[in-house]
């Protein structure tokens, strides 16, 4: 695709806006539609567009397939994380009133966006770990 100039450009001038959005959908994900997977898929998109554009090498260049990974154990551990606290807190798992005891309505607010970050950084690295997987398997044949 080196040939397509105009594809390149106009690529480059979208994903930061698409990454930005992805990011204003897990963000407000807590006070109306959206949330961590509408975010995560958002945000991969942003990188699936870059590496079908640009290539799946210049993509592992980019972002190489270890981040793409640790970040995904992030995203689980971050979301299991915030369960286990109210769990080892003495409440249910997720029980976001345990984040700040003197003030459940901020501990709620603390874990939804904690939760929601989490699955969308989960949803988001998976996406591209898969389409990574795609991708070599088409280039293998």
């Amino acid at each position: 695709m080196e040939d397509q100039v105009v594809l390149r450009v106009v690529a480059k001038i979208m994903i930061p806006f698409i990454i930005i959005f992805g990011l204003y959908v897990i963000t407000h994900g807590d006070f109306g539609p959206g949330g961590g997977f509408q975010g995560g898929v958002i945000l991969a998109s942003a990188f699936i567009l870059y590496g079908l554009v640009f290539g799946r090498e210049e993509l592992a260049k980019a972002v190489p397939p270890r981040i793409v990974e640790a970040f995904a154990a992030f995203g689980v551990l971050l979301y299991s994380g915030v369960g286990l606290y109210g769990l080892l807190s003495g409440g249910n798992f997720l029980d976001y009133s345990y984040i700040t005891p003197h003030d459940p309505r901020t501990g709620e607010a603390w874990g939804i966006i904690l939760v929601e970050y989490g699955v969308g950084i989960t949803v988001a690295t998976v996406m591209i770990i898969i389409y990574n997987m795609i991708a070599e398997r088409i280039g293998d044949e």
